[in-house]
């Protein structure tokens, strides 16, 4: 031992050369926890973003299902569909559970459901399983009408069905602009096919517009009761977030700066006075002088979207508590208390990452006496997802569109791809 430390003591030490060991450690340290932290990022972005196996699997197994079983009869509410003098709720949706859900709470807790009818708007990909798990399910007497909004819109060009656009924004304080203090909020707000509503539903005057990730805690129908005046969209005001704060995304066009933020979620449209406007027509107006600035789609559509409603916006008070997809510090007596609770974020309450003291308000509505739901029947489902190729290549569901009871007539390649 003692050769040992009086051999290292001999060894001369450049201090110069420690140092330059040292620095390139710390280095290499350094952007290996930043190519960790990007990871991180990036794989918790794809969890949140992918569908989990057990919904893939009961979409795969429901469509396999509406075209196999003709005994599934189309129930006769066309009349109610169109009928103006009944309260009409539009959900978005590609999710089957969630937009269930959504029904489900609000037939719970209303006083009346005769008069109530749900139009589910979906894309291409989950148009049949929605069709078929409303059709087996019952809402007590509401009407449940499932529309594919990639087929039924009356546009030249078609577009994808897109969700409400959720994403934070981040502003300095609007007393102190010139201060360094950054303030990060989460807003949603509607998106392009929001804008087919007044085409798709020509005969209504009036919709509430619900998104698939909310829960109805009590009868909505005093909203149906609400005087908005000359206003167009009745929704939870955000006023702490102005639109002068957010004028690094919305430039420097002539708006109000005081104008406070809305959010999606629930939202009364008077579609009578959208059409007078033609809020549409601006929308797609604000979206084409957006492109000419820098930015993604989504980033134009909200955009868009906030500049199009200034203005028209009537609040609804109190009667939303967002934030339950990302707020760990939401109060209980609040969720307890609200009409309805919006779990806007990444932290949907069907995912494995929501967050867990908040999924029993949404777990309670599902429909579990549905044997698809249970973990076999999840389980079989993906196995049958198989026999759903099977008999696409085989050609029986294709000669079923001949004449039999079922028609495979807008499926497309693609999506028979995306299954199979």
């Amino acid at each position: 031992m003692e050769n040992t430390i009086s051999r290292i003591k001999s060894v001369p030490v450049d201090c110069n050369n420690v140092d330059k060991k040292l620095r390139q450690l710390f280095d290499l340290t350094e952007d290996e926890a930043k190519f960790h932290m990007k990871q991180s990022a990036f794989l918790y972005k794809l969890n949140v973003m992918t569908m989990p196996k057990s919904l893939h699997c009961l979409s795969l197994k429901l469509t396999v299902e509406y075209f196999k079983s003709p005994q599934y009869e189309e129930k006769a509410n066309e009349e109610k569909f169109t009928d103006s003098s009944l309260q009409h709720y539009v959900i978005f949706s590609n999710n089957v559970l969630a937009a269930s859900v959504v029904i489900n709470s609000t037939v719970f807790h209303a006083k009346e459901s005769l008069n109530k009818v749900f139009h589910v708007l979906t894309d291409r990909e989950n148009y049949y399983a929605m069709k078929l798990w409303f059709l087996r399910n019952q809402f007590k007497e509401a009407a449940v009408q499932v529309l594919n909004v990639e087929q039924d819109s009356q546009m030249e060009n078609q577009l994808p069905l897109s969700l409400p656009e959720e994403f934070w924004v981040s502003f300095r304080g609007y007393d102190n602009p010139s201060t360094n203090q950054i303030r990060t909020e989460y807003l949603s707000i509607f998106s392009d096919s929001h804008y087919l509503l007044p085409d798709l539903f020509s005969n209504l005057k009036k919709v509430v517009v619900l998104d698939d990730d909310v829960v109805i805690q009590q009868d909505l129908s005093a909203l149906w009761n609400i005087d908005m005046g000359d206003k167009v969209n009745g929704a939870e005001q955000f006023c702490s977030v102005k639109l002068g704060q957010l004028r690094s995304y919305l430039g420097e066009k002539g708006f109000s700066h005081n104008s406070c933020v809305w959010m999606s979620g629930l939202n009364i449209i008077d579609l009578g006075r959208w059409r007078e406007l033609g809020l549409t027509q601006t929308y797609k107006k604000l979206i084409k002088e957006l492109t000419m600035q820098k930015g993604s789609a989504e980033g134009m559509a909200w955009r868009a979207s906030l500049l199009a409603f200034e203005n028209r916006i009537h609040p609804l008070d109190k009667w939303v508590v967002s934030g339950l997809g990302h707020n760990y510090t939401i109060e209980s007596q609040s969720i307890k208390t609200a009409p309805v609770l919006h779990y806007n974020g990444n932290m949907k309450p069907w995912l494995d990452l929501g967050i867990p003291q908040y999924k029993s308000y949404w777990k309670k509505f599902l429909n579990k006496e549905d044997q698809l739901l249970t973990l076999k029947k999840q389980e079989d489902a993906c196995a049958l997802g198989a026999q759903f190729c099977d008999l696409v290549f085989k050609g029986v569901l294709w000669k079923r569109s001949n004449g039999g009871s079922r028609s495979l007539s807008s499926l497309t390649v693609f999506e028979i791809a995306n299954w199979c």
